[in-house]
């Protein structure tokens, strides 16, 4: 593991108007490492994970991806970074509802100039590896909560990034569902050498991760390491 932060953010300053969202925020994320940012609502912790990966320009401090400043890029270089280098896994997974599991997963790659033949062997692959074997044709609507959110977490991975972020991944599941989606996401993330940033309201979420921070009024207040 490298004793650099694979991604890290200093100073960060986000405001909307009068409000700020994020007063001076500074944190790292390791080489493989999964973090999980809580909070209440309104406290800054989406507002901090958009500027992790890119989707917000914070308005002072800076984000460094392996030491690349991520804010000094312009719009089409950061949605190439957010296409190439993150993966994202949000509250309802937002696949495309008119193509199959196994389609959804693959357009990533196919994106990035994947064949498609080979993006949805790949896909295929990534499908059977989280318990999704023979489920391939399904669409999203033929999908439980759980299974579509397995079917994210395989798109979300398909191109190897460096790090994926989930923003409230299990908020639309039961408590055993959401459990066994954050298992799974938590797992196959460490397995496969990506960082992991998941936003949640919820502590027994949280509990997953490696590491957790507390942010209220655009600040960390607190942090935690997982102590089993």
């Amino acid at each position: 593991m490298s004793l650099e932060p694979r991604l890290s953010g200093r100073a960060l300053v986000k405001t909307f108007g009068s409000t700020t969202a994020l007063a001076g925020v500074d944190v790292d994320l390791a080489d493989g490492e999964s973090l999980a940012v809580m909070g209440p609502s309104g406290s800054g912790k989406s507002t901090l994970l958009h500027c992790l990966a890119g989707i917000l320009v914070p308005d002072g401090g800076s984000v460094r991806l392996r030491g690349r400043d991520v804010g000094s890029l312009g719009d089409r270089e950061r949605s190439l970074l957010r296409r190439t280098s993150y993966g994202f896994v949000f509250q309802f997974g937002q696949l495309l509802s008119e193509l199959p599991a196994v389609e959804n997963v693959a357009l990533p790659a196919m994106l990035l100039g994947t064949p498609r033949k080979d993006a949805t062997a790949l896909a295929a692959q990534w499908l059977g590896s989280l318990g999704l074997a023979g489920m391939e044709g399904r669409r999203p609507g033929e999908l439980s909560g759980g299974q579509a959110q397995r079917v994210a977490v395989a798109r979300a991975l398909i191109t190897g990034p460096d790090v994926v972020f989930a923003d409230e991944p299990t908020g639309a599941l039961d408590q055993s569902t959401g459990h066994d989606v954050m298992r799974i996401l938590v797992e196959t993330t460490k397995a496969a050498g990506t960082s992991l940033v998941v936003v949640t309201h919820d502590a027994q979420v949280a509990d997953w991760c490696d590491r957790r921070i507390e942010v209220r009024d655009g600040l960390v207040v607190g942090t935690a390491v997982r102590s089993r």
